[in-house]
């Protein structure tokens, strides 16, 4: 149906004094002995509509002012009584959809606890409407800044036979019927639909060093999935994934890289949603603001895993899991370092080989590798990168070490016989992203159908 949106209305000075249609959703409703007032969001606008009901000249159908009824406006825009911006003077209001009273979204029980519990509804609420527009700005972002810096876009399969990670926590995909059974796995395989053990990506990475051995710079952004038994605020099932690949780069050149387009992500959604960050900033995380703008002006900061080590030693006694050298890192120890002891983001790098990923370069001194990690004040890791390993035999060495089945790596092996290059990339898990820039402290909160252990609503 015709009709203007209402983040038009709210704004456009040339809108002043015309006739219009809006529609929208009964956000609250009041009335006085004289005048009523609908507030209306058709999600166009953080900012809602004010309906200006003459109720001496305008007959309403009691449906229509119900919390959650979809309604048509007619009227005329004009400047609103109060504060900034526009507002509509009805002339008629036509009812488009009922709600019933017992409509689940009530200031009473809108916790997020409940409101996960209704994923169908809970956009409509003032925290999700702000979380997810967030979301598609800096989703936009990310296409922008790439884009820009010269890099090709790519789409990576989601179905693969390899383990990116090489940790085994893979979704399998398979066509064989719940009772299917052989007398040998190979069997089993042989006769699935792809002929091997198949199953849902976890990482572009792989397929993204492909092309960027053949186009320089590229990134992929789409889901990943991961099979993990985690039920933490910070895990899921699925989940979006931002992955550079560039050739002809070593660690160095990796981390300039994440950086950068991390300032400009803040600085996007700082610059195009500073209603949803002032409504954070007042309801969710105060101080976020400043806390972004701390990241977006902050020189951050490098140090080495064993120069992090030295540091976290001496406050063992504090820690939940006190540190030694080879001990992954825990979020109470990232934490530490940012808000502690550099007070900005720092990137941790040269990680013992033993905890990272099979792919990375490894160092010279035999123990390490070129990896890098980048924490950040208030949620710890947010980036995780490395430089590859160029080298066949080291790569191959490294494979044969953890016990990886080599036939479904060739391909990948085999971009470092034909003309391999130095080359590196980083992934940033786009939903912690968000919680970020939001202060949100779930990640279920930040998806729209969050997938994890035991929940596919």
């Amino acid at each position: 149906m015709k009709h203007i949106d209402i983040s038009e209305i709210l704004v456009g000075q040339e809108l002043l004094g015309q006739e219009v249609v809006v529609c929208g959703w009964v956000r609250t409703f009041r009335e006085s002995a004289q005048v009523a007032f609908l507030e209306l969001a058709d999600g166009t606008s953080f900012r809602k509509l004010q309906v200006v009901l003459d109720k001496g000249k305008l007959n309403v159908d009691p449906e229509c002012t119900k919390l959650g009824a979809a309604v048509a406006v007619s009227g005329e825009v004009v400047k609103a009584y109060k504060g900034d911006g526009n507002e509509l003077n009805a002339r008629a209001v036509t009812l488009l959809g009922k709600c019933p009273p017992e409509y689940p979204i009530q200031k009473k029980r809108t916790t997020l606890d409940f409101l996960r519990t209704i994923p169908h509804l809970r956009l409509r609420t003032n925290t999700f409407a702000a979380v997810f527009r967030v979301r598609s700005v800096a989703a936009q972002a990310i296409h922008r800044y790439f884009h820009e810096h010269g890099y090709y876009y790519i789409n990576a399969p989601l179905i693969t036979a390899s383990d990116c990670e090489g940790a085994g926590e893979m979704f399998r995909v398979t066509t064989q019927p719940w009772n299917a059974s052989y007398k040998t796995e190979e069997e089993y395989y042989k006769n699935d639909f792809f002929g091997v053990k198949a199953g849902l990506s976890v990482s572009g990475q792989l397929e993204g060093e492909v092309a960027a051995t053949a186009f320089g710079k590229i990134y992929t952004f789409g889901p990943s999935f991961r099979a993990e038994n985690s039920n933490t605020t910070r895990h899921l099932a699925e989940f979006w994934h931002v992955e550079p690949e560039i050739a002809f780069a070593e660690l160095p050149d990796v981390l300039e890289i994440a950086e950068d387009m991390l300032k400009y992500l803040i600085h996007a959604v700082l610059e195009e949603c500073p209603d949803e960050i002032a409504f954070f900033d007042s309801f969710v995380e105060k101080g976020l603001r400043e806390k972004l703008l701390h990241v977006e002006g902050s020189k951050f900061a490098v140090c080495t895993y064993t120069e992090a080590i030295d540091l976290l030693k001496p406050h063992n006694e504090s820690f939940q899991f006190p540190v030694s050298w080879g001990c992954d890192l825990q979020s109470e120890h990232e934490k530490y370092l940012t808000e502690q002891v550099f007070r900005r983001p720092v990137f941790v790098t040269d990680y013992p080989k033993e905890i990272k990923s099979f792919y990375m370069k490894q160092n010279a001194d035999g123990k390490t590798v070129a990896a890098a990690d980048l924490l950040v004040p208030g949620i710890g890791e947010i980036i995780g990168g490395s430089e590859r390993e160029a080298d066949y035999e080291k790569l191959l060495a490294a494979m044969k070490e953890r016990g990886m089945n080599l036939d479904a790596y060739k391909q990948y092996l085999d971009l470092r016989l034909f003309g391999s290059v130095p080359h590196g990339g980083f992934g940033l898990g786009f939903e912690r992203f968000v919680m970020y820039c939001t202060g949100i402290e779930n990640i279920r909160d930040v998806t729209l159908f969050p997938r994890s252990v035991k929940n596919i609503m």
